[in-house]
This record gives C-alpha cells, structure tokens and sequence, in this order.
C-alpha cells in the first residue's frame, strides 16, 4: 500500500480518426514523463476523438490499441488509462482501458452514452460500475457524460478517488468545473478531470483539466495548452477529510434500474 502515489494527466489534442498518428505522438509524450509516475491518464477516444464512425474507428481488445498501451505500462512501470471504441461481437463500448504495468487489463464501459451528439447511436452502455485497485488505492473511472449523473458515481464502494476523462468542449467548459468539484465534495474523494485542447470536426476544446481533493479544493493549476500535469494524491487527505466530517455514513440507500 502506498500513502502518496504519483499522476501524470496527458492533456493533448487529438489527431482525428488518425490512430497511427496519435499513437506516434503519444509514443513522444510518454517518454517525457518523470520517473516515479505511477499512473499516466489520457482522455476520451485518445487515439481517434470522439468519433460515431464505429466502422472505422473500433477495434478488438486484442487490436493495436489495447496492446499499445499494454506495451507502455510494461515499459513506464506505471498504469496507463484511456478509452477507445472497442467492438465486441455486434455491439461496440466506448471502453476505457487501464492498463496495469504487470500486464493485466482492467476496464470501464461508458454508462451514459452521449444523446445530443449521437453517441447512443452507435455505441451501446455499460451495465456496471467498475473499482479498480492499484498500489493500495481504490480508483472509480467514469467517462465525460457521466459526469453528470451523480447517482451513478455515488461512493457506496469506499473508493478513494473518482476519475473522469473526457472530450468536453469549450462552450460547456463551466459546467465541467463545477460539477468536478461537486462530485469531489459529495463523494469525500479525490476526482480527477482529464480533458482534451484544439478542434475537431464538431467541437473546440479547452483543457482545464485538474485535480480535486476531498474538499473540493484544486490540487493543480489549469490551462488550455498541450501539457503534461503532474499531482501527488495523499492518502492521508481522503482519510482525514472522511474521519473529520464523516458525510458518507448519512448517504442514503437505493438501487439504480439497469
């Protein structure tokens, strides 16, 4: 178990619907990262943006993708996370992925598929909620629309940090801090926020990606360029928050319909 663990937020643009592009620059980024790094986190669809084409874009769990960053966890010593569109049978998840540097794969199936740009369309939901631990920490991954539904991030499941990752535009960028901060205070957990810069075909895109503690306070400094964010989480700071205030033990039951 470790009490301070070390994580690097990769906030890029994205190539679109260009693969081999993003993963050749990624390939760049990832070597910059400073050693001690334990967990190296890239947004929503980082190596196709937030694309419907699933004919084009999807791959398997045993495509290119997924074993790159298999092959990076490996070599960095440190998880890697991100999702992509991954295509299983006749359905296709918009999946995030995290790669464990001993091989093993954990994931997330996004839950809340995004109506207003027609992510429902194509991409079918996730049925559950996913805990994943590492190094003594007990990490609650979600994916951008999720956001917003707070029921389905409640902490029931004594997790110690919420993480996000994200293509959330510029036009709607104030909701995304806010509800950041929301989600950290109710849930007494870190959240972390991992959002793209630049444009694609829809969109444009402001970053502002960060870290929350439990009490809603900013842990990182914000921006709008391509950057690499780096942020010690302190175990400490979740335990002290929760043993100080204890909100958790008044939360209510209920049952989400699937």
């Amino acid at each position: 178990m470790s009490n301070k663990i070390k994580i690097a937020i990769i906030q890029t643009s994205i190539y679109w619907e260009h693969t081999e592009k993003n993963l050749n620059k990624y390939d760049l980024l990832i070597e910059q990262v400073e050693e001690k790094t334990r967990i190296i986190l890239f947004p929503e669809m980082f190596n196709t943006g937030f694309s419907m084409r699933i004919s084009k874009i999807s791959e398997t769990m045993q495509g290119k993708t997924v074993s790159w960053l298999k092959t990076n966890a490996v070599k960095k010593n440190a998880a890697i996370v991100a999702s992509l569109a991954i295509k299983e049978g006749k359905k296709v998840f918009n999946r995030l992925i995290w790669a464990h540097p001993n091989g093993k794969l954990d994931y997330y199936d996004k839950r809340h598929t995004f109506t207003l740009a027609g992510e429902s369309k194509f991409y079918s939901k996730g049925k559950t909620n996913k805990v994943i631990n590492f190094m003594g920490w007990k990490f609650l991954p979600q994916i951008c629309y999720d956001l917003r539904f707070p029921v389905w991030s409640r902490n029931t499941l004594n997790y110690d940090v919420l993480l996000y990752i994200a293509n959330w535009p510029k036009p709607r960028i104030s909701h995304w801090n806010k509800l950041l901060v929301a989600r950290a205070i109710e849930n007494m957990s870190y959240c972390i926020g991992v959002n793209i810069v630049g444009k694609d075909i829809e969109n444009e895109y402001s970053g502002d990606s960060c870290v929350i503690n439990p009490n809603g306070e900013l842990c990182t400094t914000k921006t709008d360029k391509e950057k690499i964010i780096y942020c010690e989480l302190k175990k400490d700071n979740v335990n002290d928050c929760r043993t100080k205030l204890n909100f958790l033990d008044d939360k209510d039951d209920f049952i989400i319909n699937l």
